[in-house]
């Protein structure tokens, strides 16, 4: 597909520190999203890829790998003594983290899944991976 960016446009919306002034910004002028985010969206579709996510005391990151991995390539992608040790993936996907508020409110909603070798990482997942190397 072809993403159109306006470079002073995009500087301007990028100007808008306040989140809420942004989106009503972008509306006036027709927009749902910005072009840079509207270039990184298309870039995903168009290479076929997919976001996992990491959370943990220290850091917190998101992870991006060919849409269809299975959960050992994904932990992988993280370190390669992950993928060779891999046991499982405790899984919850992002939206069920906004729904519930926290992890242990996912946990105690029966939200919190124990995925296998076999499993096909979705966009979104929060994956924290047990390994034995």
């Amino acid at each position: 597909g072809v993403v159109v960016l306006v470079g002073k446009m995009e500087n301007e919306i990028m100007e808008i520190e306040d989140p809420e002034e942004r989106q009503a910004f972008l509306e006036e002028l027709g927009l749902q999203e910005t072009g840079l985010d509207r270039m990184i969206h298309e870039g995903y579709r168009v290479l076929d890829l997919c976001t996992f996510f990491t959370v943990g005391e220290k850091e917190n990151r998101a992870w991006t790998i060919p849409k269809n991995s299975r959960a050992p390539q994904a932990a992988g992608k993280i370190h390669t003594d992950f993928e060779k040790g891999f046991i499982r993936a405790e899984a919850y996907n992002f939206d069920d983290l906004v729904k519930y508020g926290s992890e242990s409110a996912v946990k105690e909603a029966g939200q919190l899944r124990v995925e296998g070798k076999d499993y096909v990482v979705k966009d979104g997942d929060i994956l924290h991976f047990r390994f034995n190397v």
